[in-house]
């Protein structure tokens, strides 16, 4: 882990976990239900299939449709909508505020790469005094939601975005998924999980290095300062 932030221009973080806890006050479970609901509403039930009909997880449900289709469209504006609500009420992961103070004064650039929104991601940060470490480096979800993660678009658009090369940047995140994506786009990872389950699941899917707590990152970063 020290060799990969040592070498690090560029650090992306994934945005709900790593950065925040999104849906902390405004839970995921009743925005997944609303949105099928909405799906229901307009006619199009039978687009759930049997894992979008009973997930919690927003996100899951908008896979369900098609993408580029109307419906499709209007649901995940729903949802960028239900995400800025939650930006309001979301909670920092611990250290995650001073992680990015730190890196941003060690000569790091960062960014976030995430399936969420962009509008929820910049309040959030703005209201946490983040916003201008992140400026013109948020890389949320777009309309075609085949370019969620694990597609690796919002990391190539920051690589793009920052002028960094894959290996002289680094990814945290707490997904399968982030893994995935970072490794499509040649990017190092740094997985983060809370609980042994998430931890098994990132190094069974070949995580090198998983860490519980964001101090870990934060003491390597303050002992080796400075990038190669």
């Amino acid at each position: 882990m020290d060799d990969l932030l040592r070498a690090a221009q560029t650090v992306l973080f994934d945005f709900d976990g790593p950065l925040c806890r999104l849906f902390a006050g405004h839970p995921a479970p009743a925005i997944a239900q609303r949105m099928r609901d909405l799906i229901t509403a307009h006619g199009e039930p039978a687009a759930l299939g049997p894992e979008a009909r009973q997930s919690g997880d927003p996100l899951v449900v908008l896979r369900a449709l098609e993408p580029g289709g109307e419906l499709a469209v209007l649901l995940e504006r729903a949802l960028a909508d239900e995400e800025l609500v939650a930006a309001r009420t979301a909670l920092p992961t611990a250290y995650a505020d001073r992680l990015v103070h730190t890196l941003a004064a060690t000569g790091r650039r960062v960014a976030v790469t995430t399936n969420n929104a962009q509008e929820a991601v910049e309040s959030y940060l703005h209201g946490r005094g983040l916003a201008h470490h992140f400026a013109g480096r948020v890389h949320g979800r777009l309309h075609d939601v085949s370019l969620l993660k694990p597609h690796p678009d919002c990391l190539r658009r920051a690589l793009t975005a920052t002028r960094t090369r894959p290996e002289r940047a680094v990814m945290i995140g707490d997904t399968v998924a982030d893994l995935e994506a970072a490794a499509a786009a040649g990017v190092p990872f740094l997985g983060f999980a809370h609980g042994p389950v998430r931890r098994e699941a990132l190094r069974a899917a070949g995580a090198r290095h998983v860490v519980s707590s964001l101090e870990e990152v934060l003491t390597a970063v303050t002992a080796a300062p400075s990038f190669r």
